[in-house]
This record gives C-alpha cells, sequence and structure tokens, in this order.
C-alpha cells in the first residue's frame, strides 16, 4: 500500500480505502464488518469512508460498533461522514448551518468518535447559500470537531464560490471533493475539476471504481442473486444498465475483460488500477460485503505496472473516450 496527499494538504491517504455504502447496516452487520474492517486496516488502508444516509445512519452504527471492537490508536485511522439526507422534516436535509451541525454531532455519536478526520457536503443544497455552508463547516473545524471537509458531486463552479467565499472571509476551505470516477464515468475529474487540482490544491476520494459492479463483468449474463441490483430501493441500478447506454457499456466490459486476460489481470483489477493510474486521485475506495471480494480487490495493488500508458490508450479506444487530461501519469 502506498499513501497519496489529500490534495495540498498534509494528510495521507491510503491509494485503496473502504468505504460502507449499500453493505454496511443492510448486507453487513456486527462481526462481519470488524472481519472486513481489519482485513483492510491489516494491509494498509487507513481511510474508512461513511455517511448519514447510507442505511439512515445504521451504517455509521455498524462502523462505531467495529472502531469500538478494534480498538485502534485513534492516530491510526482517517473516519468521516457525509451531511445532506438526514430525515424527513425539512430541518433533517440539506446545507443549512443547523443541519450540517446537528449531523455532525450525530456522526460522532454513531461512530463513537471524538472528531471526524473528513466531513463532506453530500451534495449540492440549493437552497442554502454557499457561505452559510462554508462558515458552518468553518465552525465546526475551529471547534475540533472536523478535521478537513469537502464536497461530493459539486460542480466546478459550486467549488470555486466556496474556496472564494472562505478567501475573502479567511475562513477554513474545503480540502477535497468525492466524485464518482470509473472508466465510465470521467467528465468531472479529468475535465471539469481540471484548473481546481492545481490552483486550489484539490484532493480527490474516488467512489464507484467498478461502476456499481458493472466493471466485474458480473452482470454480463444478466443480474445474479443476491447482487446490489437486486437490493430493494436499488432498482434504479437494474435500470441503468438495462437501457441502450447500459447494454453498450456491457459490451464495452466484455472487450474490457478480454484486454485484461492478454495482460494477465482481471476485469475487477484493471477497472481499480485505471483509477489509480490518475495522480489527480488521492484514494480509491472500496466497497465489499464478503472477506473474499475485500481480499480481491486489495490484491489489484501488485499489478500496477501491468497498467501502462498503452493499456491505458486501449481502454480509451475501446470506450470510445478521448482523455480530456492530456497526462494521467
Amino acid at each position: 500500500m502506498e499513501y497519496r496527499r489529500l490534495g495540498k494538504s498534509g494528510l495521507k491517504v491510503s491509494e485503496f480505502s473502504f468505504g460502507s455504502w449499500v453493505t454496511f447496516g443492510k448486507q453487513v452487520d456486527g462481526g462481519d464488518a470488524v472481519e472486513l474492517m481489519k482485513l483492510a486496516y491489516d494491509n494498509g488502508v487507513n481511510f474508512f469512508d461513511n455517511a448519514e444516509g447510507y442505511e439512515s445512519g445504521n451504517s455509521e452504527v455498524v462502523m462505531g460498533n467495529a472502531l469500538k471492537t478494534l480498538g485502534w490508536s485513534r492516530d491510526s485511522y482517517i473516519v468521516s461522514s457525509k451531511v445532506f439526507w438526514g430525515g424527513q422534516k425539512p430541518t433533517q436535509r440539506g446545507l443549512s448551518r443547523k443541519h450540517v451541525t446537528d449531523a455532525a454531532h450525530a456522526a460522532l455519536k454513531r461512530l463513537q468518535v471524538d472528531y471526524l478526520d473528513l466531513y463532506f457536503c453530500h451534495r449540492p443544497d440549493i437552497d442554502t447559500p454557499i457561505e452559510e455552508t462554508v462558515r458552518a463547516m468553518h465552525d465546526l473545524v475551529t471547534q475540533g470537531k472536523v478535521l478537513y471537509w469537502g464536497t461530493s458531486e459539486w460542480s466546478a463552479q459550486q467549488l470555486t464560490e466556496a474556496y472564494a467565499v472562505a478567501r475573502d472571509l479567511r475562513i477554513t476551505p474545503p480540502t477535497m471533493e468525492q466524485p464518482q470516477y470509473n472508466i465510465f464515468e470521467r467528465q468531472k475529474v479529468e475535465a471539469d475539476y481540471l484548473p481546481l487540482y492545481d490552483l486550489l490544491g484539490l484532493g480527490t476520494t474516488i467512489w464507484s471504481p467498478l461502476a456499481s459492479g458493472v466493471l466485474t463483468g458480473k452482470y454480463n449474463s444478466g443480474v445474479p442473486d443476491g447482487s446490489r441490483m437486486n437490493l430493494p430501493g436499488y432498482e434504479w441500478l437494474k435500470e441503468k444498465l438495462s437501457s441502450p447506454a447500459g447494454r453498450t457499456q456491457l459490451e464495452h466490459v466484455r472487450q474490457l475483460a478480454k484486454l485484461a486476460d492478454e495482460i494477465g489481470v482481471s476485469i475487477t483489477h484493471l477497472a481499480l488500477l485505471w483509477c489509480l493510474a490518475n495522480p489527480r486521485v488521492s484514494t480509491v475506495i472500496l466497497g465489499a460485503s464478503r472477506k473474499s471480494q475485500l481480499e480481491d480487490n486489495l490484491a489489484a495493488l501488485a499489478n500496477k505496472e501491468k497498467v501502462t500508458a498503452d493499456v491505458l490508450a486501449r481502454i480509451d479506444a475501446i470506450v470510445g473516450n478521448k482523455p480530456a487530461a492530456p497526462q494521467r501519469f
């Protein structure tokens, strides 16, 4: 495991991290969570990602109980939460000062920690002035309840505005963004945010590097029982896969699988290492419901040298994309 700076900050995050979306509180509970987190930690993972919106907070409860059981030194790991979807009432949603503050306190309680290393605005909130959100995040930082704050799926314009507000007020700006990034989803990371990496020092914590499992090849012959596309509440994933664009992606996956076989890696490893090949990526968040799945994902790191510039170019040719960023190394 290697470690990368989170943007321009001094915080070093493991190149692979471990997240709980879909799994903790739904597919994973109790002892299984402990086992998975221990496996990740023992293999060098130091960042564990969560959110108030994951299973209505139950994901954080499961992770908090696991952290208590594992008893790691607090200075040896990084844990996050995200704020936006905390409930159905008007004061339980969005990025108002009240909800940002209430959600942070609730996350601390569920995760059983004294502070959050990373705290994300899970989505932009068109009903709350960005200045209000920036001030609320800064206050949590000065209170010692949050160390670094960031965003998830914000536009480049919204991020630039947040930085401008923080600069003008001389308060804490966002450090990182959590965008979706994979072979099929590139626009934000490779184009929209391109001016922000050097100008603002933006770090990235990548979610869905396997495109919700599509890039593992397991959906090439249909949707298997027990997969996340068959879980209640995730019907939208199945609908997306059955669309014309989804069927095109499946054909691309079949071609990518042939390339992966040619260079001696699995398509899962190819997709994960493709993400890591971008130096603008601070960390790639893995998700797993089984120990064998996580072991396999972590094993991808042994094959870094196989994903060369030529392989990256062949991937682009298969999916019909010209990289928006001229340099990936």
